[in-house]
């Protein structure tokens, strides 16, 4: 038996009204002696869209790590919708938790649409004879999930090129194809890292407003990023990591007025920083765990 459990029109995963959909709670990640992440409380609820900015090596990737099942914290918990998330990523996603990543990982020599297909794999159900015999059943459900990932395609503004190879878009055009591939999980929440890197003001703008209308969707958003302009314009709350540590949380008037956040953007230290030392160790502790996912090309989505 084939089923596809796609729900037309909002996102499958977008929840309730004020509802706390991610509770981060005193998460804390070593690498060893060293301490990336140090007992982080965050907390995100439906309709929010909710930014993590911070200094290079700050922890915000290895927070987001945490939040998704690439990391196990080594302390603390994080729950979605109540419920303890399991440390696999796979079964973060299915859970309802979609991401994109700070550097583009795309099925390259895949086309658009069937990258958007492999978001897909969370919310079908092919049983094995199913698949083998290829009956009426397996056929609805994939012409279900190409609909809906051609929905998604629409939504991003990428349609005309669903037959194109994904390495033959434009960089910027790479992004959106990312964030339709998570939106193909129905996420209620979806994570984005550094979705403007490399855009130019036009591209930025776009993404700002795709961003706003994955929120009309009922997907609440974390984004991780490093265009001050962008986030204070995008975000309802802003919490502001430096050398792992959770320094303030709060609109966008109180994060920017905040002498601390300032100095620690301006290099300066402040009462109680860790040295540039322990914050060089943490960077380089953090490259050296993601390094064996990224070493094998072609492999990064199977994370």
């Amino acid at each position: 038996m084939t089923t596809d459990t796609t729900v037309q029109g909002a996102a499958s995963g977008a929840t309730d009204p004020g509802e706390t959909v991610l509770d981060a709670r005193g998460v804390t990640m070593r690498f060893g002696g060293l301490t990336a992440v140090r007992d982080v409380n965050l907390t995100v609820n439906s309709g929010e869209i909710v930014g993590l900015i911070g200094p290079n090596g700050a922890g915000k990737t290895t927070f987001f790590n945490c939040l998704t099942g690439l990391y196990i914290p080594t302390e603390g918990e994080v729950r979605y919708r109540g419920q303890v998330l399991p440390p696999k990523s796979f079964k973060v996603t299915a859970a309802g938790i979609a991401r994109t990543f700070q550097n583009i990982r795309l099925f390259a020599n895949m086309t658009v649409l069937e990258n958007v297909l492999v978001g897909r794999h969370t919310r079908t159900r092919e049983g094995l004879w199913s698949a083998l015999l290829r009956g009426p059943g397996f056929h609805r459900a994939e012409a279900a999930s190409r609909a809906r990932a051609m929905e998604l395609l629409a939504f991003v503004g990428l349609e005309n090129k669903a037959e194109h190879l994904a390495r033959n878009l434009p960089y910027g055009e790479q992004r959106k194809l990312e964030i339709a591939r998570a939106l193909a999980s129905e996420p209620g929440l979806l994570l984005l890292d550094e979705p403007t890197a490399g855009m130019n003001p036009q591209e930025t703008r776009t993404t700002e407003e795709l961003v706003f209308k994955i929120r009309d969707q009922g997907i609440a958003v974390l984004v991780i990023e490093h265009d001050m302009r962008f986030i204070f314009n995008l975000c309802d709350r802003v919490a502001v990591l430096v050398q792992g540590e959770k320094l303030i949380e709060g609109d966008s008037a109180t994060v920017q007025g905040d002498d601390r956040v300032i100095a620690a953007y301006l290099g300066e230290p402040f009462e109680d920083a860790p040295g540039d030392a322990e914050a060089a160790e943490v960077a380089a502790a953090e490259a050296n765990a993601e390094a064996p996912t990224d070493s094998a090309p072609g492999k990064e989505n199977d994370r």
